[in-house]
């Protein structure tokens, strides 16, 4: 199987611990090179994230485990990297009908 190089996941996480100790214990796991969370939706005991992980051979079992141990849950896998490059998704014309 090829290398996973990004992964984007939608997370559902309560408000503790804070997106800096979730990017933080994401980032020391094999593989990883660099995370970044964004939060796009917050009520008054969850917060929605946009997890966006890349790196050299990401392992999704191990991110998983982190994200619930974190008392997090990923709601979607919303884009997936593999192979030996990361490309950019190329517009298509359906991309100008939304």
């Amino acid at each position: 199987m090829g290398k996973v190089l990004r992964l984007v996941l939608d997370v559902l996480k309560p408000h503790n611990p804070s997106i800096i100790q979730l990017a933080g214990e994401l980032s020391e796991l094999k593989g990883v090179e660099a995370v970044n969370i964004s939060i796009y939706e917050m009520d008054t005991r969850v917060e929605n994230a946009k997890v966006t992980l890349e790196g050299t051979n990401l392992d999704y079992d191990e991110i998983l485990k982190v994200i619930g141990e974190n008392g997090g849950t990923v709601h979607s896998i919303d884009e997936v990297v593999a192979g030996r490059m990361i490309i950019e998704d190329a517009e298509t014309p359906q991309d100008a009908l939304s």
